[in-house]
């Protein structure tokens, strides 16, 4: 976040951008926009300070091995001349389309077709994003340690109970969030698969043996909430 961009300005200083987590992998996991400044957004979700992706168990901070920045310099400037209701509604709608941009390439990008995203950016026409930034957020002794498949198993595992949790103590849950719950369930069956394979010595699966799709529907665009009864 103190490196600078072509034009000598820090990267975590632009107040508005978008952002994204990758995994060890290198499996992009989660999507979000900001307009309080990258560095603050970006590090409350890495320090496990409150978050709605943290706080509901989305997303591990443990499993983000590097993240990509986006800066939207020119939204101060469209920022500060935004004074009417109409005019700020329009910056929004245009930062909500530079987030679904950034969205739809992770989705693109994704061995699963399917990202963490508990709300998934309002739709939007995909518009050029900006250069990015994008750096490791690990050292080599810590992949060694926290990218070891049985350690990523266990945290895995581990976040699904929790998530399992989350959705069993709320009162509405989202469909959202029952979403992310079988994607996290898939990266757990996923690489629980490759661990098999390599202790058996046999190749390791692809990715299209899980049909997430199938199991999900749409990640483009927010399914309708049916309405169902939550009530245990």
């Amino acid at each position: 976040m103190e490196s600078l961009d072509g034009d000598g300005r820090k990267i975590g200083t632009a107040k508005y951008g978008i952002y994204a987590f990758y995994d060890y992998d290198g499996e992009p996991i989660y999507v979000g926009q900001t307009r309080e400044k990258l560095s603050g957004r970006v590090g409350r979700h890495l320090t496990n300070q409150r978050t709605d992706a943290v706080a509901m168990r989305v997303l591990d901070p443990l499993e983000v091995a590097a993240v990509e920045v986006w800066p939207l310099w020119e939204f101060d400037e469209m920022a500060r001349h935004a004074t009417t209701k109409e005019e700020k509604k329009e910056l929004a709608r245009l930062l909500d389309a530079y987030e679904y941009s950034a969205y739809l390439k992770a989705i693109k990008d994704s061995r699963f077709k399917a990202i963490l995203n508990e709300k998934i950016p309002p739709v939007s026409e995909a518009v050029p994003l900006p250069p990015s930034f994008k750096a490791s957020l690990v050292t080599e002794l810590h992949r060694v340690e926290r990218g070891h498949a049985d350690i990523r198993i266990a945290r895995r595992a581990e976040t699904v109970s929790r998530l399992a949790d989350v959705v069993r103590e709320r009162g509405q849950v989202t469909v959202g969030l029952r979403r992310v719950l079988v994607v996290q369930a898939v990266r757990l069956a996923f690489l629980s698969a490759q661990r098999l394979a390599v202790a058996e010595g046999r190749p390791m699966p692809t990715p299209d043996s899980i049909n997430v799709s199938q199991l999900v529907g749409s990640v483009l665009v927010e399914a309708p909430d049916a309405g169902e009864d939550d009530a245990l």
